[in-house]
């Protein structure tokens, strides 16, 4: 009986250890998973902020470069080239462009009062005084207003013609650039597109990977060419809406000043 009785004491004791060391257990694992998940979590943060400021230190242009890298120096460089020479020339008209604006009925108020005050020669005086095109318009007039109103009024007309060309030189480059850089860009992707069929035919495989990098390069000259002919486009219609203002500008002072010469030579009986 004392036997039975150890036995089922030592059992007891077994079985209320083995359930201690499996609740032990079972509270140990979860600790152990959510440590392990935390730190998982935690290392997967640090990689997305690695890759985050990685992104944030190359910057666009760093981005921009490599990008015009990848696109291959031939057509590339031409593109870049037709940019430089269209910046180049569309900072010069508009630099030209401002200079040549004038404020034409300040000037119209002051060749009127010089023309009643001191005569022809103080109004031309205040035009070699004055620049732009309007100015000189008005000087061409006043100079030949002593052979009378209508040849005047012709000399006018023909010298606006010659400020308007000067108004528009070198102009028409910038639209050639604006339809040339997209032409060179479609030009890259299409020999890019062939490139690419050529590699697919020479490893008789559709693999996407083999023609995936030469496809990539051939899209990428038609977006840079399509940048440079908006960009181009952008300053081509300032500068065209700048010369049609000066334009409008020098066709009213040639009107203006027809109508002060006939006053003058009434009141004057010339």
């Amino acid at each position: 009986m004392k036997k039975l009785f150890s036995i089922m004491a030592v059992a007891a004791m077994v079985f209320v250890g083995s359930l201690n060391a499996n609740a032990a257990t079972a509270q140990t694992m979860p600790n152990s998973s959510q440590a392990l998940l935390t730190a998982a979590t935690v290392t997967f943060i640090q990689d997305d902020a690695a890759t985050a400021a990685s992104t944030e230190t190359k910057g666009f242009h760093q981005e921009l470069k490599e990008r015009f890298v990848e696109g291959g120096p031939a057509f590339m460089g031409i593109v870049l080239l037709c940019l430089i020479l269209g910046l180049a020339i569309a900072i010069e008209r508009i630099i030209y462009l401002n200079l040549s604006t004038t404020n034409t009925q300040k000037l119209a108020q002051e060749v009127e009062s010089a023309l009643n005050s001191g005569g022809v020669e103080a109004a031309k005086e205040v035009c070699r005084n004055t620049k732009g095109p309007v100015a000189s318009i008005y000087y061409q007039g006043l100079d030949r207003a002593d052979e009378g109103v209508d040849v005047a009024e012709k000399a006018v007309v023909a010298y606006g013609g010659v400020q308007m060309g000067q108004l528009e030189k070198n102009v028409s480059w910038i639209s050639l650039f604006i339809a040339i850089a997209p032409m060179l860009g479609f030009m890259g992707t299409v020999i890019g597109m062939i490139d690419a069929f050529d590699k697919i035919q020479a490893a008789g495989d559709m693999n996407p990977s083999l023609v995936a990098g030469g496809i990539k390069v051939a899209l990428l000259t038609t977006v840079f060419g399509l940048i440079v002919a908006i960009i181009l486009q952008i300053f081509y219609n300032y500068i065209i809406a700048k010369i049609d203002s000066i334009v409008n500008s020098m066709e009213d002072a040639s009107i203006t000043l027809i109508d002060m010469l006939f006053d003058y030579k009434v009141k004057n009986k010339i």
